[in-house]
């Protein structure tokens, strides 16, 4: 009852709309009163503790550094060398903003600054190639959910800090998977420009154009380079990566000058905003976890889950089902701070690997960008063209429907997340 309780106060005060932190932080309050979980004064070295973390320092330097790349230009060079491999396809320019999307990916660790970076390079021109507005913003859209998937991602250090698993072990197994949501995109763009007819493009492949773009690239490509083959050899924690990109990316900037002194405090308001909005979701996400934890929560569903003699095949439905209609409602950060301790044991109990489990867990979630009434990448596209998002939720249904599939693949097929951790 006394759950019960604080989860509508929370619910209730979000209704109202009191900021989630804000919300949760009093319904953890609440549930701890009432249930004498943990005393209250110890409260506020609960919340320090929860932020107090190594790992979380990579999440406003991933951000700093993507802020660095589009400001210093080199994000445009990524998507040069894009359209250049692929844009003489009959979808080209459509595949070459996607392929932006995934390198840009490789940089921030954040779908609303990949969906901000690449709307802003690519909405011109795709809609002088024939695409619709209202649709560009949904492939946008779409292929920006790839920011949390394809590491490294804020989504995956934020879970391995909450489940008690390495990020870099994460970055790792999501790899094949977030390129298989990229390749999904693609490809339903293909087959709903052929359906369409939107672009026909008519340009032929030039080896000395993409010899040019790939020399005007090699400074943007050597960031992603640098990041994930520093985390994947071992010679860099995701976190020493992270500032190892951005040292790199300011002295590129800066060499170039393409970026100055001055720049600097606009791109640390950029991160610190940034941080200011997910550090406290993630402190007062984690004492209320941890209160639900000593009252036996978790251990009470899987018991409530299993006691209908579910198969493992029906609980990983059950949990591709909370997933996709958690992140409808609410912003990826806080669905993994509370509903990744509640789902881990049951997890466990049907002999799911942890790292897939997580695996799992953040593609599906990243459902949620595009799904209304949430739907993060959709306001970003919304906000940058000024286009009704419920045109541009309607046109990102066939991204929805694709990326649903990988998700279901990825969660009934563990092998696709673990082969690379062999």
């Amino acid at each position: 009852m006394a759950v019960t309780l604080s989860i509508v106060l929370t619910v209730f005060l979000l209704v109202l709309g009191i900021p989630f932190w804000v919300s949760l932080g009093l319904g953890t309050v609440a549930l701890l009163t009432s249930t004498g979980a943990l005393p209250l004064t110890l409260v506020g070295e609960a919340l320090f503790e929860g932020v107090d973390s190594f790992a979380l320092i990579a999440i406003p330097l991933f951000i700093l550094t993507g802020d660095v790349m589009v400001r210093s230009g080199l994000a445009f060079r990524l998507l040069d060398f894009a359209e250049a491999t692929f844009g003489s396809l009959r979808s080209g320019f459509g595949t070459s903003t996607v392929m932006g999307c995934g390198l840009f990916a490789c940089i921030s660790g954040s779908d609303a600054a990949d969906a901000a970076a690449i709307g802003r390079i690519t909405m011109a021109k795709l809609q002088e190639k024939g695409y619709p507005k209202a649709y560009a913003c949904a492939l946008v859209a779409s292929g920006a959910c790839t920011g949390i998937l394809i590491p490294p991602s804020i989504a995956y250090i934020i879970l391995g800090l909450v489940l008690g698993i390495s990020s870099a072990t994460l970055f790792l197994a999501a790899f094949v998977p977030g390129v298989m949501v990229l390749c999904a995109v693609i490809v339903t763009n293909i087959l709903v420009n052929r359906a369409k007819g939107y672009e026909r493009s008519t340009d032929s492949f030039s080896f000395a154009r993409w010899l040019k773009a790939l020399n005007d690239a090699k400074w943007a490509l050597a960031i992603p380079i640098l990041i994930l083959g520093g985390i994947y050899s071992g010679i860099f924690t995701p976190t020493e990566s992270a500032a190892v990109a951005v040292a790199v990316a300011i002295i590129i900037g800066m060499i170039q000058r393409t970026i100055t002194l001055r720049d600097f405090p606009a791109m640390l308001g950029t991160s610190a905003r940034v941080v200011g909005v997910v550090l406290p979701i993630i402190a007062v996400a984690l004492l209320f976890s941890q209160a639900l934890t000593v009252v036996n929560v978790p251990q009470d569903f899987v018991a409530w889950v299993l006691s209908f003699g579910t198969s493992k095949e029906a609980v990983i439905l059950l949990m591709l089902v909370i997933w996709v209609i958690a992140g409808m409602f609410m912003e990826t950060g806080p669905n993994i701070v509370v509903l990744g301790p509640l789902l881990f044991p049951l997890a466990q109990e049907i002999g799911m690997d942890p790292v897939h489990f997580c695996v799992f867990m953040i593609t599906t979630l990243g459902l949620g960008f595009i799904t209304p009434p949430f739907g993060l990448n959709l306001f970003v596209m919304a906000g940058l063209t000024r286009t009704p998002i419920t045109a541009i939720a309607r046109h990102a249904f066939p991204f929805v429907i694709a990326m649903l599939i990988v998700s279901a693949v990825i969660g009934y097929v563990p092998a696709i997340s673990t082969f690379m951790l062999r």
